[in-house]
């Protein structure tokens, strides 16, 4: 077998349909199988890293698209615990939390590692080096519901074990942590031990998200937060109408939703929104209007959107009034057109993650039971401004024809500058900036102690330069090419011109020393540079 795939590796293939001809070849020489990617990386990986290593290992590669915003995403689940909504579409199922159903596939890994976040991070980072990615840099994306209501020594807990899972993978691994052994502040210790040694790892974390509702959100909570090395908050949003929460059972209203964004934006969290067009209550026309809301005022203003069409499952309120005629969802037609209206009114300083909730067809009684919604709008030739569609992704590309582009706009009490390197058409986007001006004052520290690292400073929310995601120390695609820092001195230049004498950055644990290597210092969870 290793004979068979040194010969292929040694193979001249350019394409995909060059590696299924060497693939065929070699099975009749040998009288084998075909040879699975998998088995080929892992020779592969053995051999020197030489520029042809590179280009087989890419066409190797499974689900592409995990990695090629320069990020690998590994989304883990709590355990169940009880849930303070009482929301009309929420399935509930015995030992899954709330809103999730036990046939999802991040559930079902969730459950196969006992909900264990240690062997969840493993177990994905396993997943995606055998489909060919390299993730040292991983965004830990954390559902399972309201996070807020999570008791607090869990919850140091559950992110250490991530840190600790990041820290340890490919060394050898000690027994698991019991999650009972410890006090809160002998945890809050560990933890901090564990993102220092983060800082320097070769799998580091540089992005943490965590998903909450927007009337659980105050100062102390995002304190904690920040604490635990968190960057990008989701709130359940739904929709920005009083009778419809109302009616869903929501248990907040939108004057929640506009407090808390403005309490994130002036923290520095990246802000994710859950969106449900055909909720009971609603309309196409309503969702549609809503939708435009989310832009045209700035009381709103979210960087991310999911959205989550309204389906019917067992075990919900709805799924009751569906049965007895009460309620009627979108017919696919009606969800598709107004998906597509709603995509063409997206600024390009906000990035769509989700069309779709990732929720089997089994499971749905009524509702949106397409799954692959964005292709199938992809193939209708739907054009969309947003950061995903934009995104440069893998391609080789001339960046000596990029252009910076400015976007200004008000948002949460503050002014926002959206700061990006595109081409000169402005299609395909390089990197981008979210900086933040607040104006006001600040949330002062826990218990007033003294002062936010963030009062009186700009603030950088969030800096990504796009492609493939490039392993520290590799050759330079579109990472790595000096677009950050040309950004980051365009957000001071702007900063100061406004009369700002500090800028503070919400950055990830795994990102701190990328900064410190532009003036900045670690203080409190920020990193700080004073301008001058």
């Amino acid at each position: 077998m290793r004979k068979a795939i040194k010969e292929l590796i040694k193979s001249n293939i350019q394409s995909k349909s060059d590696l299924m001809a060497a693939k065929r070849k070699i099975a009749r020489k040998y009288n084998i199988g075909i040879l699975s990617n998998a088995d080929i990386l892992r020779e592969l990986d053995i051999n020197v890293k030489t520029h042809s290593y590179v280009s087989l290992r890419r066409l190797l590669r499974k689900r592409a698209m995990r990695t090629l915003s320069g990020i690998a995403p590994v989304a883990v689940l709590t355990k169940p615990y009880p849930c303070p909504g009482e929301c009309v579409y929420c399935p509930t199922e015995k030992g899954v939390p709330q809103s999730y159903l036990s046939n999802e596939p991040a559930v079902m890994r969730a459950i196969r590692c006992n909900y264990n976040p240690y062997k969840q991070v493993q177990l994905r980072l396993r997943a995606l080096e055998a489909n060919g990615h390299e993730p040292t840099k991983i965004e830990i994306i954390v559902i399972g519901g309201t996070w807020s209501v999570l008791p607090r020594k869990y919850k140091y807990w559950y992110i250490n074990e991530c840190f600790r899972a990041a820290n340890e993978w490919r060394k050898e691994t000690r027994k698991q942590e019991n999650e009972k052994k410890a006090n809160t502040e002998e945890l809050r210790k560990v933890l901090f031990e564990g993102q220092k040694r983060n800082e320097r790892a070769k799998y580091k974390i540089v992005g943490l998200t965590l998903e909450t509702r927007p009337d659980y959100i105050n100062a102390e909570e995002l304190i904690e937060m920040r604490e635990l090395g968190c960057t990008r908050v989701e709130i359940g949003v739904q929709a920005v109408d009083d009778e419809i929460l109302k009616l869903n059972k929501r248990g907040h209203g939108v004057k929640e939703i506009v407090q808390a964004t403005e309490l994130l934006k002036n923290f520095g969290f990246k802000v994710t929104y859950h969106i449900m067009p055909g909720l009971p209550g609603s309309t196409p026309t309503k969702d549609f209007k809503m939708f435009n809301q989310l832009f045209a005022n700035e009381r709103f203003q979210p960087d991310q959107i999911k959205f989550y069409p309204t389906v019917v499952t067992r075990g919900s309120l709805l799924y009751r009034w569906w049965r007895s005629g009460k309620y009627k969802p979108y017919s696919d037609k009606v969800l598709q057109n107004l998906i597509i209206k709603c995509k063409q009114v997206v600024p390009p300083y906000v990035r769509v993650i989700r069309l779709i909730r990732d929720i089997p067809g089994e499971s749905i009684m009524a509702g949106n039971m397409i799954t692959n919604l964005r292709q199938i709008l992809k193939d209708r030739g739907v054009k969309c401004q947003c950061i995903r569609c934009r995104e440069v992704k893998g391609e080789k590309l001339e960046l000596k024809s990029k252009k910076l582009e400015i976007i200004e706009y008000k948002a949460s009490g503050g002014i926002e500058y959206f700061l990006q390197y595109t081409n000169a058409q402005g299609n395909i986007l390089y990197g981008f900036c979210r900086l933040r001006l607040p104006v006001g004052e600040i949330p002062s520290n826990k218990a007033g102690r003294h002062e936010s690292p963030l009062q009186g400073a700009a603030f950088i929310r969030e800096l990504h330069v796009y492609g493939e995601l490039v392993p520290v120390g590799a050759k330079k695609r579109v990472q790595h090419a000096g677009l950050g820092k040309k950004l980051m001195a365009e957000a001071e230049k702007i900063a100061r011109q406004n009369g700002f004498k500090k800028m503070a950055v919400i950055a990830g644990v795994g990102t701190r020393d990328y900064y410190r290597k532009l003036g900045y210092r670690l203080k409190d969870t920020y990193m700080l540079k004073i301008l001058k």
